[in-house]
């Protein structure tokens, strides 16, 4: 099985109206039968139309685990829950965002967002650092392609008290890497009290090679996935969630130029580890989440004193805990909607999602169409190029701000219900007809 990325151009239809309807439409149609889509993003729109990127998963004949759903699939919510105020917070990865695009440098906006809410739901992009997590208590570690099945209203989440975690590795050529990957695991069982049943060391690998996109997100590709899947199913009844640290290439002295200090360039591992967990999570229904392992001693370079957002890579040799203590309580997926039962959350239970502004995928347009305000933060600069506003939401359901800190103020708004307007000034007088 292959993982790879293309790019279509879609005509950009009058007044977006009915966006995610038609974009799914075209998409679907240019897809053969071996061919299912992962992930998917609008770069930017213009004239000439839609710009979109497409995660594909590609000869899947042999697929022990069909998907039981396209990512495309939608099921509308027919009422929002208002008992809870429950945040989704995204910070997409591979886009270069100038806050959370670097490693678990977007730690600090969650734990901001989660004072503001019952429960703030986010994924490993946002605060993998390393061996850092800082992970809220009431936030939840949710794989970014569950979290838009979650807003598309096909599956609902399940709070768990903690889950048996399998990690699966490569077999390293020098043991010590994967020596350190175990010695990983064993640490957080003793500190974390993490139920890790096994550790399965692969000696079939995955090829993952970390590329980037013509927009300029770090996108990639996947080979012989194949062998991945067969260990998931082999060993499925012994694990609740999968860790996953496997070797991705990556461009000669590439270490040496991310660290320095005029460096621009985009963290290259996320975009492949993303379309690696969006695929494992689809096909098996399972929280998973990726830390690279190192082909060589080259990333234990000195490079002195570095950028505070990328200063977390420079500390590790795994970069495994992160990912353990998340999926540590990760939710278990549902494979429907459920309303109204304590400790699972669907569409219904979702008050507001929080993104850079300019993000166009699917969990934005998903809250177009399930009328859930969308408050995006102009200070988050990224490579997106789309423009919020043009798009056909109601009153009252996009908020652009300029920074987290005023992000805060719209939650607390929405949630004391509260007419944002009503506390600015001038207050403009009340419209008669």
């Amino acid at each position: 099985m292959l993982l790879s990325e293309r790019k279509y151009v879609i005509p950009v239809v009058d007044n977006h109206s009915d966006l995610l309807q038609y974009l799914s439409g075209m998409i679907l149609k240019k897809l053969n039968s071996e061919e299912i889509p992962v992930r998917f993003v609008v770069t930017h729109t213009d004239k000439q139309g839609y710009h979109c990127e497409l995660g594909i998963l590609s000869n899947i004949n042999n697929l022990v685990s069909p998907a039981k759903n396209s990512i495309f699939d939608l099921g509308v919510r027919s009422y929002e829950n208002a008992t809870q105020f429950n945040t989704v917070l995204l910070i997409p990865t591979g886009i270069g965002a100038e806050i959370g695009g670097h490693s678990g440098d977007g730690g600090a906006v969650a734990r901001l967002l989660a004072a503001a809410c019952d429960n703030l739901i986010t994924h490993p992009n946002v605060v993998n650092a390393a061996d850092i997590n800082e992970l809220p208590e009431n936030a939840l570690y949710v794989e970014g392609s569950v979290i838009t099945r979650l807003l598309m209203g096909t599956v609902s989440i399940q709070k768990v008290r903690s889950n048996r975690v399998m990690l699966a590795i490569d077999e390293h050529e020098d043991s010590f890497f994967h020596d350190a990957a175990i010695n990983s695991a064993s640490a957080a069982r003793a500190a974390l009290g993490l139920d890790c049943p096994l550790v399965v060391k692969m000696s079939k690998k995955i090829q993952m090679q970390a590329l980037y996109s013509s927009s300029g997100r770090a996108v990639g590709q996947i080979q012989q996935l194949e062998h991945l899947c067969e260990i998931l199913e082999k060993y499925r009844s012994q694990y609740d969630a999968v860790a996953i640290s496997t070797l991705i290439e990556v461009p000669a002295n590439f270490y040496e130029n991310y660290f320095r200090d005029d460096s621009n360039i985009v963290n290259p591992w996320g975009g492949v580890e993303a379309m690696l967990t969006h695929a494992i999570s689809m096909l098996f229904d399972i929280p998973s989440a990726h830390s690279p392992m190192m082909g060589s001693d080259e990333y234990d370079d000195d490079f002195g004193v570095v950028d505070p957002r990328k200063s977390a890579e420079t500390l590790t040799t795994t970069s495994l805990h992160c990912i353990l203590k998340g999926l540590h309580k990760s939710p278990r997926i549902i494979n429907s909607l459920i309303y109204g039962h304590s400790g699972i959350l669907s569409v219904a239970d979702i008050s507001c999602l929080v993104i850079p502004d300019g993000c166009v995928g699917l969990p934005t347009l998903a809250a177009l169409e399930q009328g859930i305000p969308v408050i995006a933060v102009k200070e988050n600069k990224n490579l997106m190029q789309n423009k919020l506003e043009e798009l056909p939401f109601a009153a009252g359901k996009l908020f652009i701000v300029e920074n987290y800190l005023e992000a805060v103020g719209l939650m607390k708004a929405l949630k004391a219900g509260v007419a944002p307007e009503s506390v600015r000034r001038p207050l403009a007088y009340t419209t008669v007809i």
